[in-house]
C-alpha cells in the first residue's frame, strides 16, 4: 500500500504534461507486456472502433483511444511532438488547460471518425483508432491561432514563425499520403479543427474552457454605492495581476511572443503558472 501510495503521491506532484506522457507510457507498457505474457490482447478493449454499433459497448474507447499506442516509433514520435507543441503552449497559456485541450481535441478526432463511420459503413466497419496525434495536433493547432509569429529553432539553428512549423507538421502527418492510416489522419483533421477554434476564440477573449469567461469589457460601469458614491462594477474590476496578464497577451496577439522583453517574458511565465 505504501508503495502504491508513493507512487500517487509522485504522480501528483507533477506537471500536467508530465501527467499526461506518464498516462501514455504506462499504458503503451501495459499493453505490450500483458500481450506478450498472457496473449491477451488490450486493444480491443481501448481502441475506438469507428463502426457505431460496436461504440455503443465501448463507449469509454472515445477517452482511451488517445493515450493507446502499440508500437514504438508510434508513441515515441507522439510523445515527442506533444512534448515540444506543450512547451510552447503553456510557456504563454500555462499548463493548467492543457489537460482539457488534449482531451477535447481527441474527443474531436475520434468523434469525426465516427461520424465518417455513419456515412460510409462499408469502408470504416472493421476499422479502430489510436494514438495520441489528433489530440496532439490539437495542442499545437492553438498556437498556431494565437500566437503564429511565436519563433521556433529547429534543432537550434533554423528560425522560423510557429504558423509555418505547425502547417508543416500537418501536411508531412496529415496530408501527404492520406491512402495510408486513413482514418488516423482523418482524425488528425478534427482535433486540429478543435484546436483552431479554440485558438481563434481564445484570441477574441472568450476561453471555451471556461464559459463563464466573456469577451473583455471595453467599458468601465459605473454603480452608485450605499453611500451614494460612484464605484467601479466588481463585473469589470481586474486585479492588476490580471490587467498585466491583459497587456501582455494583447502585446503577443498584435506583435508576436517574441515583441515581448526579457522582463515580459519572466512575468508573463510567471503570470500563466497561475491560470
Amino acid at each position: 500500500m505504501d508503495f502504491l501510495k508513493n507512487i500517487k503521491d509522485n504522480f501528483q506532484k507533477q506537471g500536467v504534461l508530465t501527467q499526461i506522457i506518464i498516462i501514455n507510457v504506462a499504458v503503451f507498457l501495459t499493453v505490450n507486456i500483458v500481450g506478450n505474457v498472457s496473449h491477451l490482447n488490450l486493444l480491443q478493449y481501448l481502441a475506438l472502433p469507428i463502426g457505431a454499433q460496436v461504440f455503443l459497448f465501448k463507449f469509454w474507447t472515445l477517452f482511451t483511444y488517445m493515450f493507446t499506442h502499440a508500437g514504438l516509433g508510434h508513441i515515441f514520435w507522439n510523445m515527442v511532438l506533444f512534448y515540444f507543441m506543450s512547451q510552447v503552449f503553456f510557456t504563454i497559456m500555462g499548463q493548467k488547460k492543457l489537460l482539457y485541450l488534449y482531451v477535447m481535441s481527441g474527443v474531436s478526432g475520434g468523434a469525426l471518425m465516427l461520424i465518417l463511420g455513419l456515412i460510409f459503413p462499408e469502408q470504416f466497419q472493421y476499422a479502430s483508432l489510436i494514438g495520441a496525434s489528433a489530440a496532439v495536433m490539437g495542442v499545437g493547432a492553438v498556437m498556431a491561432v494565437y500566437s503564429p509569429n511565436y519563433k521556433v529553432y529547429l534543432f537550434g539553428m533554423f528560425e522560423l514563425s510557429y504558423k509555418f512549423f505547425f502547417l508543416g507538421v500537418f501536411v508531412l502527418n496529415t496530408i501527404i499520403d492520406l491512402s495510408e492510416n486513413t482514418g488516423g489522419k482523418i482524425s488528425h483533421i478534427g482535433g486540429t479543427l478543435f484546436g483552431l477554434i479554440y485558438g481563434y476564440y481564445l484570441k477574441q477573449g472568450i476561453d471555451l474552457f471556461n464559459i463563464s469567461l466573456k469577451a473583455k469589457q471595453k467599458h468601465n460601469l459605473k454603480v452608485v454605492s450605499r453611500s451614494g458614491s460612484y464605484s467601479e462594477s466588481s463585473a469589470s474590476k481586474k486585479t492588476s495581476e490580471e490587467h498585466t496578464m491583459d497587456e501582455l497577451l494583447d502585446k503577443i496577439s498584435k506583435s508576436g511572443y517574441d515583441s515581448l522583453t526579457k522582463n515580459e517574458k519572466d512575468e508573463l511565465f510567471r503570470l500563466s503558472q497561475k491560470k
